[in-house]
C-alpha cells in the first residue's frame, strides 16, 4: 500500500526543518495520490527540481516512492524550474509543490 501524498509531504517538511533547511508547502494537491515535486533553491539564482520517478523503478527497488531530477544538469536557473512547474501544473492540477531554500543544495529524498 502506498503512503498518502499528504503524509509524505509532511514528513519531508519535518525532515527539512530538522536539518536546518527551511521548506514550505507551495501548492497543495490531492491528499491521497497527488504527484509531489520538490524545488531546491540554492538562493544564488540556481535551483533543482525533483519529481516522481517512473513506477518501474520503485517496483524494482521495493520502495514506496522515488524521485528523479527533472532536468539533465545538476543545477539550472530558477526561472527554468518555474517554467517546468507551470508546465506540470497544466498537465496535472492536483500536484503538490514543496520549495526548500538551502545554500548547500541538500536533497532529502530517495533518488532513483
Amino acid at each position: 500500500m502506498r503512503l498518502r501524498a499528504d503524509i509524505v509531504v509532511s514528513a519531508y517538511l519535518r525532515r527539512s526543518a530538522l536539518e536546518g533547511a527551511p521548506a514550505v508547502l507551495r501548492r497543495r494537491g490531492a491528499a491521497e495520490a497527488g504527484a509531489i515535486f520538490v524545488k531546491i533553491d540554492r538562493l544564488d539564482g540556481m535551483a533543482a527540481l525533483y519529481g516522481p520517478a517512473p513506477q518501474t523503478q520503485t517496483a524494482e527497488r521495493g520502495v514506496d516512492r522515488l524521485w528523479t531530477r527533472m532536468h539533465k544538469d545538476e543545477w539550472i536557473p530558477t526561472l527554468e524550474v518555474e517554467e517546468r512547474l507551470a508546465k506540470e501544473i497544466r498537465f496535472d492540477p492536483d500536484l503538490w509543490i514543496i520549495e526548500a531554500d538551502d545554500r548547500q543544495g541538500r536533497v532529502f529524498l530517495d533518488l532513483a
